[in-house]
């Protein structure tokens, strides 16, 4: 395909209502906002808009059916799982469809989204049937164990880029541990979320477990941040909007999880295996439309190679096929939105001033419409340049030469955030070294974002609060009680007692 017109999957709603209880259900006043597909920028659907009146409807409901969930043993809630699972790879291609119209992801990419989000519910239901619990035993005294029981309602505020996937995520965890739910999706990008309600009836998931609110951020979103009646929150999304949610949330002293914003640097040593960084390094900022909180966008590369890999990332990233989301070799889609769109074409411009414009910066000529920008590649980026700073959440990248491993680190850890990091050597002990001082949740040396389920994701400084994967998603959506039990007889001092 050479022409931006998109290619419509068959089903698509007209309407995308509310879920309630196990009902669609319309806005209470009638509000609905419209939904458009990021290659002609025009509508294809309404979605209900939701506020206070739908959140305070949908945690009754979920309230409702806590008890009832929160009862059921481990194993057969990870029956229901398992049973979701199948739903979801029975519909497969539908979903990669639907989310390659709504986010402009190409498709290729949209399909190892949609197998991801079966992948979660799997594993998850795995996690929780193995879970065991703590005990401890004091000699011959005393024995303790630790109860953990599902927290209760939570509250999941999910992002526009891979939409579906990044619900799983959350979805599955929270069911898993026994609490009930109030999703409200990105308003960018209701649909793939419109196929939850049939998904999970047919795996059996009982009215009110899962309930979804449509609405902007602001309004539904704001809502449910405010509810007294969620006691945590999960978020993914900017850094300036976990703030705002912290902030709210902290009258009613809410649990949170906040997967913020990133800056994730690549670090690139002369001695490293260039050709594989290269593929890291391009696949890392360019796949998902540079839509990732992990993208490795500040490409660190030691002196003696920097101009040679910097050309070979250049010429790389004028190659990378630009085209329509439905195209199977499209690498690059269109962007999610029109102000989002506009919001990385302001970066460009900036970048122009601050730095030297290597590849792309530009739309690509064969696509006249759309939201679409060939891989822009910055070099000679300094570390006060706002496109060195800033999460871009595009296909931009910033090169920067460094002279020695220190400086490698201080520039690595030269912004407010700390989400990822890449490191590339043939010196294992020093990528232990770099590794160890990079300031970020989580480290990849010599691979390109390969992540176990099993281990801890999240970030630090402005990159969020809190762990989710594995046992630690388990310990977000429960509480831990500590029983102690007196094993034999008991020598409490005696205050009070008679002369």
């Amino acid at each position: 395909m050479t022409q931006s017109t998109p290619s419509t999957p068959t089903g698509l709603p007209e309407y995308i209502p509310h879920w309630i209880g196990g009902e669609e259900v319309p806005g209470h006043d009638g509000r609905t906002f419209d939904v458009c597909d990021p290659v002609s920028n025009t509508p294809y659907a309404r979605a209900a808009a939701g506020g206070p009146p739908e959140i305070d409807r949908a945690v009754a409901a979920a309230g409702a059916a806590f008890p009832g969930w929160a009862a059921l043993s481990n194993r057969e809630r990870a029956r229901i799982l398992y049973r979701t699972a199948d739903a979801v790879e029975a519909r497969h291609e539908q979903l990669a469809q639907f989310e390659s119209h709504d986010t402009g992801l190409p498709i290729a990419q949209a399909r190892g989204q949609a197998r991801r989000a079966a992948e979660n519910f799997r594993y998850f239901a795995d996690v929780v049937v193995a879970l065991g619990e703590e005990a401890f035993r004091q000699g011959g005294d005393q024995f303790s164990y630790v109860v953990r029981t599902p927290a209760g309602v939570a509250g999941l505020i999910t992002p526009w880029n891979t939409p579906f996937m990044l619900e799983s995520w959350k979805l599955a965890p929270a069911l898993a541990a026994g609490c009930t739910v109030v999703l409200k999706p990105a308003e960018w990008t209701p649909l793939s979320a419109s196929l939850w309600p049939e998904i999970l009836t047919e795996a059996g998931v009982p009215a009110g477990v899962v309930n979804i609110v449509h609405g902007i951020g602001e309004e539904a979103g704001q809502a449910l941040v405010d509810h007294p009646g969620v006691p945590l929150l999960s978020f993914t999304g900017s850094t300036v909007t976990g703030r705002h949610i912290v902030r709210s949330s902290a009258q009613h002293l809410k649990t949170l999880s906040m997967e913020l914003g990133g800056k994730s640097p690549v670090v690139v040593f002369a001695d490293a295996d260039l050709e594989a960084a290269l593929d890291s390094v391009v696949f890392g900022v360019f796949s998902l439309n540079g839509e990732r909180c992990t993208a490795g966008s500040r490409v660190l590369v030691e002196r003696p190679v920097y101009e040679e890999f910097t050309r070979r990332l250049a010429e790389r990233a004028e190659r990378v096929r630009v085209g329509p989301p439905a195209d199977p070799a499209t690498e690059v889609g269109a962007l999610v939105h029109p102000e989002h769109y506009a919001r990385v074409l302001d970066y460009v411009d900036t970048g122009r001033k601050e730095a030297r414009l290597v590849a792309g910066g530009t739309r690509p000529a064969h696509l006249a419409e759309g939201n679409y920008l060939q891989p822009t590649v910055f070099a000679d980026v300094a570390r006060d340049a706002r496109i060195f700073q800033e999460e871009i959440f595009g296909p931009v990248v910033a090169v920067a030469p460094f002279d020695d491993e220190a400086e490698a680190v201080e520039l690595a850890n030269a912004t407010q955030y700390g989400l990822a990091a890449y490191v590339w050597t043939s010196d294992i002990k020093r990528g232990h070294r770099v590794a160890h001082a990079v300031e970020s949740g989580m480290v990849w040396i010599n691979s390109h974002n390969v992540r176990d389920l099993r281990t801890p994701f999240g970030g630090v400084k402005a990159s969020g609060l809190g762990r989710e994967g594995g046992a630690h998603s388990i310990d977000f959506y429960t509480e831990s009680k500590i029983v102690h039990v007196a094993l034999g007889d008991v020598h409490t001092p005696r205050f009070g007692g008679t002369a």
